[in-house]
């Protein structure tokens, strides 16, 4: 096994060894301060969140339409076979890459390592063949899988029942200093569906990696229908340096699709997204919270896209927030380019949570067994409420938060929510609940500055036009 996270005091300096990094970064934050918010208009029913949590506005969204649901219904079981192929040309691969046991600690991958072909298992092709027929006919037989292709990733030719894993490299390091991001696939034995899944966009945001690791690495490539593509720390300059940001200080979730001769942000952006992104059907970018907050686990979709909302059915004791998305989102970016994508926001930053991790790490299960990439043994839970509205409580004076409610607390108009105390005066300012609702986001305890957003209140608004 590769080490025991959920149980391990040092998992950041294995997570560190594992990836080939040299040193564990201080889990320190130098973040720039929020500008106050504009008031959304009143006629605009559905506020626009901030992808990342950094809440410097709450943005208006486009109004739900009538032809979403509310209620979210009982996942049908089956799989998807009927996921949208990308049109993007697949370059001819240069090497076949190494068949690996991903539970086992390897080195770093370099794009220079020398690959070998994975030998195919021994008698596998003689036991099919000395299979006896049964003489038995059933009168509904069970449709046989369609055998797996190989899948060309990054100039890698990973064949079907494999995992590897490859290095991505943006191109925008010093030569000499380059250091590739780990990349784990996994390619089915079955035909399916590409699923890919992104973590640490935002360099502090550590359930994801977790979350991510602990997913593919339970996987079985031998009973897997498709393909998952795994990318645990995609911000690695800002992992290393215990930062949400790149080294120019931009937030990376800001542009995308990115371009080949923009910023440091575009350019990286533009790679991941030309080399990875349009090589999957389905995305699942995983995030946290931002500046000392917290969220509930949750996805945030576009329920007015169809195959979005549908798409968010698959995941197991998630709530879902509806939100359209900013231009610049990865989410966003991948949506116009026909990939089906949520977000999955869980926990807060610079922190490793077990009850998040095992939230993400559940849903993602859930949804691979929906979209029929696995056959395992699955109870669901009652489905969780989709909230079409949500707003952000600022507190009205500065001073030392002190909540009164907790994450997932169900809230009331006007009830307390915590207090500011001014420590010099002594001063004692209530935050109250602006409607019903349940607490899906919110500030940790801390110093806080008039104008902190420190409440998110979802609320199970009536959909317009029903």
């Amino acid at each position: 096994m590769l080490f025991d996270a959920s149980r391990t005091p040092g998992f950041l300096l294995a997570l560190a060894a594992t990836l080939g990094l040299s040193s564990l970064p201080a889990l320190a934050e130098d973040s720039p301060a929020n500008s106050t918010s504009e008031t959304a208009p009143k006629e605009v029913r559905v506020a626009e969140l901030a992808e990342d949590e950094d809440v410097e506005d709450i943005e208006q969204s486009e109004p739900l339409e009538s032809t979403t649901t509310e209620t979210r219904t009982e996942p049908e079981s089956g799989p998807d076979t009927g996921a949208k192929q990308q049109a993007t040309q697949e370059e001819p691969a240069q090497k076949v890459a190494p068949n690996i046991d991903l539970k086992e600690v390897v080195p770093e991958p370099t794009p220079s390592a020398t690959v070998t072909t994975p030998e195919p298992e021994a008698g596998r092709e003689s036991e099919k063949e000395a299979a006896p027929e049964t003489a038995q006919t059933k009168p509904e037989p069970e449709p046989v899988p369609a055998k797996a292709t190989s899948f060309t990733l990054l100039g890698n030719e990973v064949l079907p029942g494999t995992s590897t894993r490859l290095a991505w490299s943006p191109g925008i390091q010093i030569a000499g200093l380059s250091q590739p991001t780990p990349v784990l696939v996994v390619n089915g034995a079955n035909a399916g569906p590409t699923l890919c899944l992104t973590g640490a966009i935002h360099g502090d945001e550590l359930n994801g990696i977790e979350i991510i690791r602990r997913t593919v690495y339970d996987l079985n490539p031998d009973k897997l229908n498709g393909r998952v593509v795994g990318i645990p720390i995609v911000n690695l300059p800002g992992f290393q340096q215990g930062s949400r940001y790149l080294p120019d200080r931009r937030d990376l979730n800001r542009h995308f699709p990115g371009s080949e001769d923009g910023s440091l942000a575009d350019r990286i952006a533009h790679s991941l997204f030309e080399n990875i992104i349009r090589r999957c059907n389905m995305l699942v970018d995983i995030h946290t919270g931002s500046l000392k907050r917290t969220n509930l686990p949750q996805l945030r979709a576009d329920m007015n896209n169809p195959d979005v909302a549908t798409f968010t059915q698959g995941f197991d004791r998630m709530a879902v927030v509806h939100s359209t998305g900013s231009p610049g989102m990865l989410r966003t970016a991948a949506v116009e380019a026909g990939i089906t994508t949520v977000t999955l926001e869980a926990g807060e930053s610079h922190r490793i949570q077990e009850h998040q991790i095992e939230a993400g790490v559940n849903s993602l299960t859930s949804l691979m067994e929906k979209q029929g990439m696995i056959s395992r043994m699955f109870v669901w839970g009652d489905p969780e409420p989709i909230y079409y509205d949500s707003d952000w409580i600022r507190a009205a004076h500065g001073g030392i938060l002190f909540s009164e409610v907790k994450l997932g607390d169900r809230v009331t108009e006007g009830e307390i929510l915590g207090y500011v105390a001014d420590p010099i005066t002594n001063a004692q300012h209530p935050i109250r609940s602006s409607a019903n609702g349940r607490i899906i986001g919110m500030a940790v305890d801390q110093v806080v500055m008039a104008g902190f957003a420190a409440y998110h209140i979802g609320t199970e608004a009536e959909v317009p036009g029903e």
